[in-house]
């Protein structure tokens, strides 16, 4: 199942961008546009939870921590800029799962859903030159739902019941999956036909444009991005009109709204200062990253090498940021290609151009580990991620607050080095988990820790816990039922306090099961 004809579709019906209200009492905050709202956020998030399952099984998904710290890192600057504008209000704030999905699609898009979902195409960040670029796109979307766009359309076309726009999308998902699936078409046709109830008014769009703009410069990145997006996408939209940028389809961009970003840039008090060069390189370095991951394919990743090997005679001094950000990429494939030299190679003479750049070095660090780790060598791993006194004096705690990239390549080394660094992997992943409950990449490494100390309960429930993070209760009953077989069988010894565990939460994933079953 691929995730760019869903997006495609998802963004002609309107439903790419999501729900949020207007904050009341906020002298900044523009006027609503008159509908009266009858769904609720609770609502709302369970619709957009439905959606999401779905996307979560999809071969497109993928969770690259390296570009989610990237992405989330600008998402968390705008939501704490519509927080101090007024726009994000405490209910949305509480209730939204505020999560950002990566997507492996070159498209050039980003795309927000029911219940404060962000999907952010992997071809939009390889796209963007810089930090602002991208802000511009989030800070748009996250208009979207803080001014709660899907919300109101639903309650204006009262017929059309929340669930059956859910289940519009699940037909489309089983369409793009199976062309066989003639319950599917038949939904998929039905989605279509209300395509022009759906889509959103131009009204719409510009107060996104407003409220995202505001809260873009609000957040400290440069107004000047939002122009240039448009403008680039614009282009881009001019030269390629294959059906490949739904960005452009649902975001109708004109001179007009261009001609008001630039005329707002002029507005502005105050101008953010352009990146510098450490950020323009780390951005040029994930971008390269975001490129080699939309398209792993051994083609391309060979095409990646061979282009990072044609610039090796230029010295460090003259190498700019994009070609340091194709180096990167090259490092990258050739540690996919099973080609360490060269990925070494590559790395070292990056290591010499980066160490005035602490961001850049930073990302470079995190590319050294994963391309020991995929070599078996976790003790190189660990070097590279851990500063040396804090390998075995600062407390766990301390640790548990590195990024979270970080954090689950730091977990994968030390469970590579035997049963006492898995311990300590697990160690610090428990504290993390217990304030990110939802992350399910760290519960699976949660999960191989503890399966390389012989804690097999511990381990089943890890991994269903995993599960249950990406809202596969399904899959979650059934290794919760492995776990109780394991307790029955006395295979789990004495851990009678995890057994609770594996009770109490079993428990709970069957009544979750049976919610989403009813929804059904």
């Amino acid at each position: 199942m691929r995730l760019d004809g869903l997006k495609r579709k998802l963004m002609c019906l309107g439903l790419a961008c999501s729900v949020g209200a207007m904050a009341q009492g906020n002298p900044n905050a523009l006027p609503a546009l008159g509908d009266g709202l009858e769904m609720s956020t609770g609502a709302e998030r369970q619709l957009g939870d439905r959606i999401v399952r779905e996307l979560y099984r999809s071969t497109a998904y993928m969770d690259d921590a390296i570009l989610g710290d990237y992405v989330e890192g600008i998402w968390l600057r705008l939501m704490a800029a519509a927080r101090l504008r007024g726009e994000l209000r405490p209910e949305m704030d509480e209730q939204y799962a505020w999560a950002v999905l990566l997507g492996r699609d070159r498209s050039v898009n980003a795309f927000a859903l029911p219940g404060g979902y962000m999907g952010v195409h992997l071809g939009l960040i390889a796209s963007v030159d810089d930090a602002d670029e991208l802000a511009s796109v989030l800070a748009h979307e996250l208009s979207h739902i803080t001014q709660r766009h899907i919300a109101r359309m639903v309650s204006r076309q009262g017929q059309q019941a929340p669930w059956m726009i859910a289940a519009m999308i699940l037909g489309i998902l089983a369409a793009s999956s199976s062309p066989d699936a003639a319950g599917a078409l038949i939904v998929g046709g039905q989605a279509a036909a209300v395509q022009g109830q759906l889509n959103f008014s131009r009204d719409m769009e510009r107060e996104a444009d407003r409220v995202g703009y505001g809260v873009m410069t609000q957040a400290g990145f440069n107004g000047q991005g939002f122009a240039s997006m448009f403008e680039k996408l614009l282009q881009a939209n001019r030269h390629n009109d294959t059906g490949a940028f739904p960005y452009l389809r649902s975001h109708p961009l004109t001179t007009e709204r261009i001609a008001d970003m630039q005329a707002r840039q002029q507005l502005q008090a105050t101008t953010a200062p352009v990146g510098d060069g450490d950020s323009a390189m780390a951005h040029a370095m994930l971008a390269a990253r975001a490129r080699v991951l939309a398209d792993a394919s051994v083609d391309s990743l060979r095409a990646a090498l061979a282009q990072a090997q044609e610039i090796g005679s230029l010295a460090a001094s003259q190498l700019s940021a994009r070609q340091a950000g194709l180096m990167y990429a090259g490092a990258w494939a050739a540690g996919e290609l099973r080609d360490p030299a060269a990925a070494q190679k590559l790395w070292e003479r990056l290591q010499a151009l980066v160490t005035a750049h602490p961001q850049a070095a930073y990302q470079l660090r995190l590319l050294g580990a994963e391309l020991a780790l995929s070599a078996g060598d976790g003790s190189r791993a660990l070097a590279l991620l851990e500063p040396p006194a804090s390998r075995s004096a600062a407390p766990i705690g301390d640790l548990a607050k590195m990024p979270r990239a970080q954090q689950l390549l730091r977990a994968r080394a030390l469970t590579l080095s035997g049963k006492e660094g898995a311990a300590r992997a697990a160690q610090a992943l428990q504290i993390w988990l217990a304030e990110r409950p939802r992350d399910a990449q760290a519960w699976q490494l949660l999960s191989d820790a503890c399966a390389a100390q012989g804690q097999t309960l511990r381990a089943v429930r890890a991994e269903a816990e995993a599960y249950a993070a990406r809202l596969d209760y399904a899959a979650a009953r059934d290794r919760y039922a492995a776990a109780q077989d394991l307790i029955r069988r006395g295979a789990a010894g004495n851990d009678h306090i995890e057994a609770s565990i594996v009770d109490a939460r079993s428990k709970q994933v069957d009544a979750l099961l049976r919610e989403q079953m009813r929804e059904r």
